[in-house]
């Protein structure tokens, strides 16, 4: 039985410092600045052996109707009213202030159990805050240091007392037997959706959740941390990473940016099939050819797409010159899928999804040895590797390493001599031959052990 607790509270109490000592992972953006929580985030914390849901919520502060902050603490109502139970952090230090107090009325409101968390109480500097409130008719307090570690016996008591007695252990079926069998068809497709800033990315992933998930706003910059959902598309699970829109390097002057930045970066790596979402009315701009870069380097599979599609005049030759940019731009990644999409309709959301599944895929690909090694001979044979320093390079034969990306060894005899411009030759006949579309492909050189070595040390 899976039980969910919100952590609730005014802004800069440590609410994401207490969800990171809880998920035991740095998931939640921290920094000094108020406010840096913006959507809801879900972690799966563990306590001693108590296992729940726990979400992270931005702080409550009230805002006129419509503005971000009210839409902010929308998002933390509609995680309180999914939510079993509620942890309450205040500041032990700063003590209680009126919002507090405005807002543990709000709490009571909600009729579910309430843990009230006085945070920052190491020492003896919280000790006054923590007497102060019990005026809130909350219970008593727990106190906890999130950022040292401190109190968390204390909390996994309070805890304990509102938590369902765990049941029995039964003999289940464990999901890792799915992913340990081989079976990717099974496993949930890690997603990132990555791009400049006001791209749309958090709106086209609230349409494909149908309701308002994630926080959107005109304003650039609205989506700090990144957030992971789950999705299931017909009939295929997904996880889905939203992530703050990545600005040149040299603009990006606030720490807070910066830590965004860094965290959209993890969720590229952590992702399968990354989505590289465009505005078309800005389409190929040169930090778009950066993050597609990033992409490739990381080796994640590429999906591109072209967001706001319902605002211009739609064709076929549209797309057609959509398909010409992307080859001649990003060669590193030629025939990576391109779809036009738009987030507020809906328009080529069902073409986006599949292109992600069919990118996966060959991501995931693994070519026979005798098919690679017939395309190896006939790549060598029509185009054969030139004479460095007047000597012949010999390329013996290619074996596939792994997949995810695709990744080939070529033995050869000198590899260091093997010009980048041949080796982007094998990629790019590979990719045709094998309909490797978009994919990274990686080929390594290795040179083969020389059979007459010891007889040459011998002579000298």
């Amino acid at each position: 039985m899976s039980f969910t607790i919100a952590i609730i509270g005014r802004p800069n109490v440590g609410k994401s410092t207490l969800f990171n000592r809880l998920v035991g992972q740095k998931l939640a953006l921290v920094d000094d600045k108020p406010g840096v929580t913006r959507d809801r985030r879900e972690g799966q914390a563990r306590l001693g052996d108590l296992d729940f849901t726990v979400i992270d919520t931005a702080g409550l502060d009230e805002g006129p109707r419509g503005s971000l902050t009210a839409r902010m603490q929308e998002q933390t109502e509609a995680a309180i009213a999914a939510a079993d139970a509620l942890m309450f952090v205040f500041d032990a230090r700063a003590g209680l202030t009126p919002t507090d107090r405005s807002f543990a009325d709000f709490a009571r409101r909600a009729n579910k159990p309430v843990v009230l968390v006085a945070n920052k109480s190491e020492g003896r500097h919280g000790e006054a805050g923590a007497m102060e409130s019990y005026a809130l008719g909350l219970g008593d307090p727990v106190g906890v240091s999130a950022e040292h570690g401190e109190g968390l016996s204390d909390l996994y008591d309070a805890l304990r007392a509102v938590m369902p007695e765990p049941a029995e252990e039964t003999e289940e079926f464990d999901d890792d037997d799915i992913i340990e069998s081989g079976d990717i068809s099974q496993r949930p497709i890690r997603v990132a959706i990555v791009g400049r800033p006001n791209a749309g990315k958090s709106t086209l992933i609230n349409y494909l959740l149908g309701e308002e998930r994630l926080l959107t706003s005109p304003e650039a910059g609205t989506t700090r941390d990144s957030i992971s959902v789950e999705l299931d598309w017909k009939g295929r699970d997904f996880r889905i990473f939203d992530t703050a829109g990545l600005r040149r390097r040299s603009r990006i002057e606030e720490k807070l940016e910066k830590l965004s930045v860094a965290d959209t970066l993890r969720a590229v790596r952590f992702a399968e099939v990354v989505v590289l979402m465009m505005d078309v009315q800005n389409k190929f701009e040169e930090q778009d050819l950066r993050i597609a870069d990033l992409i490739e380097r990381e080796g994640r599979a590429l999906v591109i797409a072209v967001n706001k599609w319902d605002l211009v005049d739609r064709g076929s030759s549209r797309i057609a010159s959509l398909r010409t940019d992307a080859d001649h731009l990003l060669p590193q990644v030629k025939g990576a899928p391109i779809v036009a999409v738009s987030g507020q309709t809906g328009v080529g959301i069902d073409g986006l999804m599949t292109a992600i599944q069919n990118a996966y895929a060959v991501w995931n690909r693994r070519v026979p040895t005798a098919a690679l090694n017939r395309w190896f001979e006939q790549a060598v044979d029509a185009n054969p590797p030139p004479a460095v320093s007047g000597r012949r390079l010999k390329l013996n034969y290619a074996t596939q390493a792994k997949a995810r990306p695709p990744s080939f060894i070529v033995f050869c005899s000198r590899a260091d001599a093997v010009p980048e411009s041949y080796l982007r030759y094998l990629v790019n006949s590979l990719r045709g031959f094998f309909d490797l579309p978009g994919t990274p492909i990686r080929i390594t050189l290795r040179e083969k052990a020389n059979p007459f070595a010891h007889k040459r040390k011998r002579k000298s």
